[in-house]
């Protein structure tokens, strides 16, 4: 058995082999970021949902083996779900498979018709330790998942909140952390409430986990789907945090999510002007700039050209551009 010292180097990981950490560039730094406003649960053993998961208008899609799958119908359900995954019939729509989590009797099995499908990622639930991460892309390793399967870990309990950062830096395939709030909530006997006030310490620790290893970041589901007014104020709270998009449960939910993360025109516009204004100082031996009688530095440049990438982003998914294989992120 190779020694994990000895193992090939990964081209991001840092060289920190004591404490195991592999932080990535910023994704929407990356060439061609794809964007994750809208990511749907879409149930496994329904072959209908999985069919017509194909024409809505998510960003990306999650085939879930756990939780919308009876334990008399896993089996089925993966087998269903790992052709569909294979199927490449997704267009642009970045495909993942949520297996059950470790310690349950479907897992292993899960993780190795995961690895033969080559998704886009495997979403893993219930992952609170570094240790986790590494078991289960060990085992993708060995089933023989290719380069282009990511791992979008699960965080869902008081340990993963209190362990997000060691968790976001401990594997090589991991590119987007997940909450899964009602896991959470349960988990620390608190009230689903307007504003979501006992989770706002749980949201800033996981964001910070996420931005300080250069992942992306998913908010957790709203469950009431038929409050759309309620649904756009937490799409709104979580893109004020800075999280990336949110994992939806219905496809009514697919467009306000859309729409909220998107960036505006007038911000496309703002952004614009912002990199024009500066690089024009920069000719002058100026070192800032002026934007609406606003003074911009670099800080402001970077953010601006982060909202550029991800209108891009976006476009090219309205255009039916179908994104690399190779890169992860």
């Amino acid at each position: 058995m190779q020694d994990e010292d000895d193992a090939p180097q990964h081209p991001y990981k840092a060289d920190t082999k004591q404490n195991q950490e592999y932080p990535v560039p910023d994704p929407l730094a990356r060439p061609n970021p794809r964007p994750r406003r809208s990511v749907l649960y879409m149930p496994g053993a329904n072959e209908r949902a999985l069919e017509k998961a194909k024409s809505l208008p998510a960003d990306a899609l999650i085939l879930d083996l756990e939780d919308a799958v009876a334990p008399d119908a896993k089996a089925a359900a993966r087998e269903r779900v790992a052709a569909a995954a294979a199927s490449r019939e997704y267009g642009h729509r970045e495909v993942t498979i949520r297996v059950n989590g470790p310690g349950t009797p479907w897992h292993a099995d899960d993780l190795r018709a995961a690895a033969a499908a080559g998704p886009d990622a495997v979403v893993v639930p219930k992952v609170d330790s570094a240790a986790t991460v590494r078991a289960v892309e060990r085992a993708l390793e060995a089933a023989g998942a290719p380069d282009r399967t990511a791992v979008w870990a699960m965080l869902e309990t008081p340990r993963a909140m209190l362990d997000a950062r060691t968790v976001a830096a401990a594997g090589e395939r991991l590119t987007v952390l997940v909450l899964g709030t009602n896991d959470l909530a349960k988990e620390l006997h608190a009230e689903h409430v307007p504003g979501r006030a006992p989770l706002l310490t749980s949201l800033s620790l996981s964001l910070l986990a996420a931005r300080d290893t250069g992942r992306a970041i998913l908010d957790g589901v709203y469950n009431d789907v038929r409050d759309l007014e309620g649904f756009e104020a937490e799409c709104v709270q979580a893109r004020q945090f800075g999280f990336d998009g949110k994992t939806l449960i219905h496809p009514s939910q697919v467009d306000p999510c859309n729409r909220v993360f998107a960036p505006s025109d007038a911000q496309v516009d703002h952004a614009r002007r912002v990199i024009d204004a500066f690089e024009e100082a920069a000719r002058a031996g100026r070192g800032v700039a002026t934007v609406d009688g606003r003074m911009i530095e670099n800080l402001h440049v970077e953010d601006a050209r982060r909202i550029l990438a991800v209108a891009a982003a976006i476009d090219g998914t309205a255009d039916g551009t179908v994104f690399g294989t190779v890169d992860r992120h």
